[in-house]
């Protein structure tokens, strides 16, 4: 994913700021990963993944496009 858009990404339930962790851009304040596929970030909260299984999944997914 272009670190250009990651700069201007927020989350869309606290819009703060995002980090990209594997196939995922998280929220660390609401607790919320939001995956990307083909470099596209799902940005939508019903999407979203509960932090925790994100990292159970090792911020891994098989889902596509």
């Amino acid at each position: 994913m272009d670190k250009e858009l990651l700069s201007i990404l927020a989350c869309p339930s606290c819009k703060t700021g995002v980090k990209k962790r594997g196939m995922f851009v998280i929220c660390v304040r609401c607790r919320l990963a939001f995956p990307v596929m083909g470099g596209v970030p799902d940005m939508l909260l019903d999407d979203a993944w509960k932090l925790e299984k994100a990292e159970e999944a090792g911020f891994r997914h098989d889902m596509k496009l």
